[in-house]
């Protein structure tokens, strides 16, 4: 595989480029300063690809109790990684292994019910509770 390290950090930094120019999206990370969540997620998708284990964070599963994530917002999230991946000419391989990583993550992130499963990390997080627009829900399939 080629240097992975570099395709993650251009990716990454390009999705979340994407992330905070979406009008509607960006509102899901009104609470963390864009350049906090990128090297937090290159971080994590370098180890998680077997590369250093630099990432100090909380698992997806922890990091996101918060925020109300039902299938059409990850898909949506989906459609702004393969559309950053299509923009760094990222390699098919690298695509496919960081989209099963993902994956793996799913069914511990994604809210079954209502807005009432979210919790905070701590007394003071707001709950996030953005659902997707119907403009959007097209994008996102």
């Amino acid at each position: 595989m080629e240097d992975f390290t570099y395709w993650i950090k251009l990716a990454t930094t390009e999705f979340y480029e994407l992330v905070y120019k979406d009008t509607w999206f960006k509102k899901i990370f009104r609470n963390i300063d864009q350049e906090i969540i990128t090297s937090q997620q290159i971080d994590f998708m370098v180890g998680a690809f077997g590369g250093p284990k630099k990432f100090n964070g909380r698992l997806p599963k922890d990091a996101h109790p918060h925020i109300w994530i039902n299938e059409e917002i990850w898909n949506y999230r989906e459609s702004l990684l393969v559309k950053a991946f299509e923009n760094t000419k990222t390699p098919n391989e690298i695509r496919e292994k960081w989209l099963k990583i993902d994956n793996a993550f799913k069914g511990s992130i994604i809210n079954k019910g209502s807005i009432d499963e979210c919790v905070g990390r701590y007394k003071t997080d707001e709950i996030i509770f953005e659902p997707i627009p119907e403009f959007l829900k097209k994008r996102a399939s």
